[in-house]
């Protein structure tokens, strides 16, 4: 049979490029040696093949089908053992580039960190030892580090709760410890979130000797590099040793030894076994659980640090519950004390002394552990008992001796609510107790204290200051005025004198704060500090001679090098001393017949002013001996007023209160230069030119042994009560107060 009718149908004509490949055919002469086909058995070809080639036809289709299965089954056949070996090959390029992408990290991890060749444990922080005049320990400032202690004296549960709370595996692990990752990853998946770590406790020295507190991936790899190290250099035991006595426990305390003083006023060998419970489970936050801040925490803590350890087999169980139901926890309270508020003023003073500190150092104060005591008791007792009454929330105490040694500062009620120190940091309107400054500046200028002015309205520029009363008593001596605190008087002699020559003489006795130079600065509108305005006083009870408020004498290393000595202020004449007696001669009579009548030292002879501002916004009372001079400011943060709170009501209770305790035993002595030159003759013509509203002046009284002492002012002369709050009638007027 002819192939074409085989084939069937009409042979379409071809055009173009198909036409001309058509007959393309390809001869075996052509062929590639080694194909696939087999070789022919004969070179020679058929005739009837040779014909249908030289025809143009296609061959039969039939007998191309077997080699196309067999190419087929070839083709799965290598396509099946490429897929498994291609699998092993890329799996070990990946595994090749993993190895080296951990060996690029290491090296980019290591290259931030200091060479590990010179890496050494560094030295403890430095600490601030404050102590007072006494040697006694006041505060510590820093991070407060105790003694370095041997693992060998510790007993061995303390070591062990760490161990069993923290780290398991410590002693099989190089480091890190896989199966503690590994666990806590799955657990943090399991309560999707961080509720368990895996370092070790070798890791945690290596972040706290270190590295920073920073959460990165970065920080946690250098803390492993570390830690390998670590296990390199050191062993186990010296690796446990190192972290107790570093690792941080809240409240400042850095250590076992410093934590177990803080927390219950022992040492780390003498914790038991529930104590040592509390210690290690204070790691895991011990901000958040100090015992001494948040005690039910701290205990719920220690309870699952008693259950690990018996489930280590550190302890029995009977030994857990014993501890777990009967704890002898004797956890000392939060340090709350006044005495902090000095603390944080040497810290801000100290750069200025000694500079930057590398080492440890104890800083010997002026402060009286036993006034400063005092001092805080006065404070918070008042206002426990009296602050709703008169709307006072807050108070501040200064107290040092003539030549500005503070012996008791107390900057608020409460340091752990409030670490604002309203006796260095806070400034206020001082109110009358700013009026020696104008008095003293009236005397240089030649008055004296039996001087006759006029209280009487008075009016500037439109102003018209009067006393609080509305009453006035018409020509007094500058005593009486100072002593019963008549406001006309003050701004009569402020303008007499000049404002800018009060400013003048405030700063030359020690004021530092920026004084406005116009008509109310007679009665204290200008701001300023309780320290510098006690300071500024401190001239009166030594004689005139500037003074400097200081609490820092000496400054030493704790190995005894000193850094630091305060010299003796230079004897700088400020107030020639005939104004210093009659200054003491007039602010004496404060207390005895004016606004400070409930101050009182017995059988001392005693100075000071009142002072009281807008709207009853502060009260103060500085008062002297030649003992002491102490400042009492009483008011509120906010500037609210009070509700008629005076500078002769809470603050002279509280001054008096304190400044009698701190003269008990103390030898008796005279304010300087009370015994004025000037006598009783011209004090008694002086009284006689006053002209008391409603009845005469009486003779004048027999002098007392501290100096002179005016006339005392008739019923109808006798300034009110000082809750009445005459101090403040400026400021009420002013800006429009109603009284």
């Amino acid at each position: 049979m002819a192939w074409g009718k085989k084939k069937g149908g009409r042979k379409e004509p071809l055009f173009g490029l198909p036409a001309a490949l058509a007959d393309l055919r390809l001869t075996a002469a052509d062929r590639v040696p080694g194909g696939e086909d087999k070789p022919k058995k004969s070179a020679k070809s058929s005739p009837t093949k040779r014909k249908s080639e030289d025809a143009g036809e296609e061959p039969p289709r039939e007998r191309k089908a077997p080699a196309a299965r067999s190419g087929a089954k070839r083709r799965a056949k290598s396509g099946g053992g490429f897929s498994l070996g291609r699998l092993v090959y890329w799996g070990a390029v990946l595994g090749l580039w993993g190895v080296i992408a951990v060996i690029g990290l290491v090296i980019y991890v290591g290259a931030h960190l200091p060479p590990i060749q010179s890496l050494e444990i560094p030295k403890r922080p430095p600490t601030i030892q404050i102590v007072g005049i006494d040697g006694s320990m006041l505060a510590q400032r820093g991070e407060m580090a105790g003694a370095n202690i041997a693992l060998k004296d510790l007993p061995p549960y303390l070591p062990k709760a760490f161990i069993a709370i923290e780290d398991r595996r410590f002693y099989s692990h190089f480091g890190i410890d896989p199966v503690g990752i590994l666990r806590a990853l799955v657990t943090n998946v399991l309560h999707r979130g961080v509720s368990q770590g895996g370092s070790t406790l070798t890791q945690q020295l290596a972040k706290n000797l270190f590295l920073t507190q920073e959460r990165t991936m970065q920080r946690k790899l250098q803390e492993v590099e570390l830690a390998i190290w670590l296990e390199r250099k050191h062993s186990k035991d010296e690796i446990l040793e190192l972290y107790l006595n570093r690792v941080y426990f809240g409240s400042g305390a850095y250590g076992v030894e410093a934590a177990a003083q803080k927390y219950f006023g022992k040492s780390a060998k003498n914790v038991t076994v529930a104590e040592a419970a509390m210690l290690a489970g204070l790691v895991k936050s011990p901000s958040r659980l100090a015992p001494n801040r948040n005690p039910e925490g701290a205990e719920a803590r220690a309870q699952i640090v008693l259950t690990a350890m018996a489930d280590a087999k550190f302890i029995t169980d009977a030994q857990a519950q014993a501890s777990i139901g009967h704890p002898s926890y004797n956890v000392k309270p939060a340090g709350a004390g006044t005495v902090n508020y000095v603390a944080d003023w040497i810290g801000e003073v100290l750069d200025d002394l000694v500079g930057q500190i590398d080492e440890s150092i104890k800083v010997e104060t002026t402060i009286d552990p036993k006034l400063q005591s005092v001092a805080e008791a006065a404070i918070i007792d008042e206002l426990a008992a009296k602050s709703v009454k008169f709307n006072v929330s807050q108070g501040a105490l200064v107290a040092m001796t003539p030549d500005g040694a503070v012996r008791a500062m107390v900057g608020g009620r409460n340091y752990s609510e409030s670490q604002y120190n309203r006796a260095v940091t806070a400034k206020r309107q001082p109110g009358s107790s700013f009026k020696p400054f104008v008095y003293l500046t009236a005397l240089e200028q030649g008055l004296t204290p039996d001087t006759v002015r006029q209280d009487a309205p008075i009016e500037v520029k439109g102003w018209k200051p009067e006393n609080y009363t509305h009453e006035y008593f018409g020509a007094v001596t500058l005593t009486q005025a100072l002593a019963m605190s008549l406001n006309t008087v003050a701004i009569r002699l402020g303008l007499e004198v000049g404002p800018k020559n009060v400013v003048r003489t405030a700063h030359r006795l020690g004021i530092s704060s920026k004084l406005e130079p116009n008509a109310s600065i007679a009665l204290g509108t200008s701001e300023v500090s309780v320290v510098e305005l006690v300071g500024a006083y401190a001239p009166f009870a030594n004689g005139g001679f500037a003074t400097t408020p200081h609490v820092v004498t000496r400054i030493r290393t704790l190995s005894g090098k000193l850094l630091y000595m305060r010299q003796p202020d230079e004897r700088n004449q400020v107030i020639d001393p005939r104004y210093v007696g009659m200054m003491n001669a007039m602010m004496r009579e404060t207390l005895i017949s004016g606004t400070a009548k409930k101050a009182e030292i017995p059988g001392w002879p005693a100075a000071g002013k009142t002072g009281t501002s807008q709207d009853y916004r502060d009260a103060w009372f500085i008062g002297y001996t030649a003992n002491l001079v102490t400042g009492v400011w009483l008011g509120n943060d906010d500037n609210s007023p009070t509700k008629k709170a005076t500078g002769g009501g809470l603050p002279v209770e509280v001054w008096s209160r304190f400044m009698r305790t701190a003269h008990e035993g103390v030898p008796v002595a005279a304010l300087p230069n009370a015994q004025a030159s000037w006598g009783l003759s011209n004090l008694a013509q002086a009284s006689s030119q006053v002209s008391p509203p409603t009845a005469a002046a009486p003779a004048p009284a027999p002098a007392s042994s501290g100096g002179y002492r005016p006339p005392p002012p008739t019923r109808a002369n006798v300034r009110p009560e000082a809750a009445a709050g005459l101090d403040g009638w400026l400021m009420d007027r002013l800006f429009g107060g109603n009284r």
